[in-house]
């Protein structure tokens, strides 16, 4: 380098000591060039000043030759600290070119730079904040230095300047977020630590407020969370958790609904203390921020249900999202089931309107407080109340496609399938009208949900089809149009034919399908009945394994008679015999033993009302399908001549191995407390003659069993008829019970003896086909 050229005011020594390889002779220079400046500063010669920083930066440390760079980073921070409290006024010349070293291959060279740059923030102190910027973006790269050296250096400088944020009230957030959000996606764990460092910070500054701008770090802070490094991981974590703090103490100024979705994708990490402290923060979201999470339930969801299904190794996971689950729910009201904003006139209380209106006008005023505008004044006629719920958008839609898909989905597990289904039943019951858009797409789900391995889980799926089967929201006559509409189609794709020759009551609408005594069901109650027998009768397991169950838990959940009379008046119409036959065994046997038909017994029992008469005409049609299930039918209704009658058929029947199993079954059922009515009913011999003949005709059915025995020793308790006539002096004792006149018992008969002639003939037919069979085969 000419040693004479263009360098004035700096002499020629002090310029040839600036180009030395030694640093002493660097030194010596830049202890002359600060005189020299301070003479310039008393001179107040500010062109002479930035001519020297000028031919500094131009002419040494942005040289092509090392040693000029040193000499260069040096003579810089002697101007800065000759210049003292003015070198504000010449921060960007002096900072600029020490950052451009901070790129230098030579690591001693990066480390004078950071020496150089300690010294001019030094002396400038609160005024390098407006270049806080381009200091931060140099220190982050040093910070992951692989020179010891250099980073020591850094770290000398990062805790000066981090001193010097804390003291001031200056300090530009908006202006550095943009930077910190793009630094903070960084893999270096030495820049991971470097930014942590620094948020923990800017958080304890009580002047800086960083809960403004939390959506833009949140994702990044949890992907630092994941860090390999424990130090790391733990300096993260005390940072998310003196955020939540803050949260805490001022929900009202979080921008909870920015973060939402960022907290969905972390609460689904592989993971554990991401998961887990994702888990946590939704869980105080959706407690602090209510109804305001709620147009991303459909996220928050996917996220949470699989975590039901946890084992004791995330148990804490499991608990977290257990409350997130419970807490959701529970936001979910009547009001959503209506329009988002609508616009309601209430009547001003003047004493015209009712007290009914007055206090639903209260409680519904009461209830929105919280969540509505309300506008208008008090006018002689009206207020007008706008209530808007924009923000509060349930998204009902996404939640039932993520409540659908996991019960598609063969891997959930079973506590997140009972989630599942009580989030289904849950938006029956609070939004029922929008909930019955979705109930066609998702009923062939629910009734697959029955074969589950889980009694729980039938259970709960049987809670959802009860309230679809019950509520009147699903009738195809309601006031919805698009319902209505969403119904009929449905049930019309059925095609169930109905016969004008069997009516169970002429006088009761088709549509409803129901006795009159009997609590209406909606039009769905059919269609599920229909279903579910067809699904009995798909899979011969489900019905042979969980068929009774299923029923007697309906019965629960819905109208026994209802459920009995529908199912009745189904089979009368199954074309497959066989399973129509199994099937009356299945309800015959719930029917005469499940306490659960304890009143529909009762009610079959006497037979004194037509309503009584009807069921019993209903069921009986039906129960001809299986001869044994008839008879003990008549035993429960009393109708002991026509069970004589039916027994007399018996000889024109096949009887197989599995009719005189059912017959024995029968006699079984004779002596428990279920018939102790008819047990007593043997005493009165001269009222009851066809109840003994029957008995008899059962004995006779049998071959010499136990059964046999024990029919034939109850027999023989009958008392003899003479001893048990009365004397002249008493009045004879006649039976209070009355023969229903409504009841075509011929009718009922010749109805068995068409039924049982077709099981014949398709029986017939089967042999024929297994015997052509066996013929084809080969010896």
């Amino acid at each position: 380098m000419n040693t004479e050229k263009d360098f004035a005011p700096l002499t020629s020594n002090i310029v040839r000591a600036l180009n030395d390889k030694l640093y002493e002779k660097r030194k010596v220079a830049a202890l002359e060039i600060e005189k020299l400046v301070r003479e310039f500063v008393a001179q107040n010669n500010i062109g002479q000043i930035k001519h020297v920083i000028q031919i500094l930066s131009q002419e040494f440390a942005l040289s092509q030759h090392p040693h000029s760079r040193k000499g260069g980073l040096i003579g810089l921070a002697a101007c800065s600290i000759a210049l003292g409290k003015d070198s504000g006024l010449y921060l960007k010349e002096l900072i600029e070119p020490v950052l451009t070293c901070f790129n230098d291959a030579d690591s001693r060279l990066r480390y004078y730079a950071c020496e150089a740059l300690y010294n001019i923030v030094k002396v400038a102190r609160g005024s390098v904040l407006p270049h806080f910027n381009v200091l931060f973006n140099g220190l982050s790269k040093l910070a992951a230095d692989p020179d010891p050296n250099v980073k020591s250096g850094s770290e000398l400088l990062d805790r000066l300047l981090k001193d010097i944020v804390t003291e001031s009230s200056k300090f530009d957030l908006v202006a550095f977020v943009p930077l910190l959000r793009e630094r903070i996606y960084s893999n270096n764990q030495y820049a991971r630590q470097f930014i942590i460092s620094w948020i923990l910070v800017l958080e304890c500054v009580p002047d800086i407020n960083l809960l403004d701008y939390l959506p833009e770090i949140l994702d990044g802070l949890f992907q630092i969370l994941g860090d390999n490094s424990k130090e790391i991981r733990k300096m993260c974590e005390t940072v998310l958790v003196e955020f939540l703090k803050e949260i805490k103490k001022n929900p009202s100024s979080v921008k909870f609904a920015e973060m939402a979705n960022i907290l969905v994708i972390h609460c689904q990490a592989s993971d554990e203390l991401i998961q887990l402290t994702a888990m946590t923060w939704m869980r105080e979201f959706i407690q602090l921020a209510g109804r305001v999470m709620l147009p991303y339930s459909s996220g928050i969801l996917t996220a949470v249900l699989p975590c039901l299904s946890y084992d004791d190794r995330k148990k804490s996971i499991k608990e977290v999202a257990n409350v997130c689950n419970q807490t959701l729910m529970k936001l979910i009201m009547p009001e959503d089931d209506g329009d988002n904003v609508r616009q309601i006139t209430l009547q001003q209380l003047d004493g015209t309107a009712d007290d009914s209106s007055s206090s639903r006008k209260t409680s519904s005023d009461q209830s929105n407080t919280s969540h509505d505008m309300i506008t208008g004044n008090n006018s002689s006629s009206s207020v007008c109340v706008t209530i808007d719920r924009s923000q509060e958008t349930l998204d009902l839609d996404g939640i039932v496609l993520v409540l659908d898909r996991h019960l598609h989905d063969t891997v959930t597990g079973m506590m997140t399938r009972i989630a599942v289904l009580k989030w289904l039943y849950h938006l029956y019951i609070k939004t029922p009208r929008k909930m019955f858009r979705h109930t066609d797409s998702l009923f062939p789900m629910l009734l697959k949900t029955l074969s589950d391995e889980s009694d729980e889980v039938i259970l709960k799926d049987l809670e959802v089809l009860a309230e679809i089967a019950s509520s009147p929201a699903g009738q195809t006559e309601g006031h919805d149009s698009y319902e209505s509409n969403s119904c009929q189609s449905s049930q019309s794709e059925l095609h169930i034919p109905i016969s004008s020759s069997t009516p169970l009551n002429p006088s009761r609408p088709r549509t409803l399908e129901c006795s009159p005594s009997t609590p209406t069901m909606n039009s769905y109650f059919f269609k599920f009945m229909i279903n579910l027998l067809k699904q009995f009768n798909t899979e011969k397991r489900l019905l042979e394994i969980r068929g009774a169950f299923i029923i007697r838990q309906l019965c629960l959940l819905l109208n026994a008679e209802n459920i009995f009379h529908s199912m009745a008046e189904i089979l009368l119409r199954e074309e497959d015999l066989k399973f129509a036959s199994t099937m009356v065994q299945t309800l015959n046997s719930i029917l005469l033993t499940s306490t659960e038909l304890f009143q529909l017994r009762n009610q079959l029992k006497d037979l004194r009302t037509t309503e009584s008469c009807n069921l019993f005409c209903g069921l009986y049609r039906s129960w001809c399908h299986n001869p044994v299930a008839t008879v003990s039918l008549c035993f429960l209704t009393q109708n002991y001549k026509h069970a004589y009658d039916l027994i007399q058929k018996f000889g024109d029947l096949e009887v197989t191995i599995d009719f005189l199993t059912e017959v024995d079954k029968l006699v079984q059922l004779i002596e428990c407390p279920i018939f102790t009515y008819l047990r007593l009913q043997l005493l009165d011999v001269e009222n009851n003659p066809y109840l003994i003949k029957a008995l008899y005709g059962l004995l006779m059915l049998l071959p010499q069993s136990k059964a046999f025995q024990l029919l034939s020793q109850r027999l023989q308790c009958v008392p003899n008829p003479e001893l048990m006539r009365t004397t002249p002096s008493e009045k004879p004792v006649t039976s209070n019970r009355q023969i229903p006149s409504e009841i075509d018992y011929s009718e009922l008969l010749q109805h068995f003896e068409k039924v049982q002639k077709k099981h014949l003939e398709i029986r017939h037919q089967r042999a024929g086909h297994n015997d052509q069979l066996e013929r084809k085969l080969p010896l």
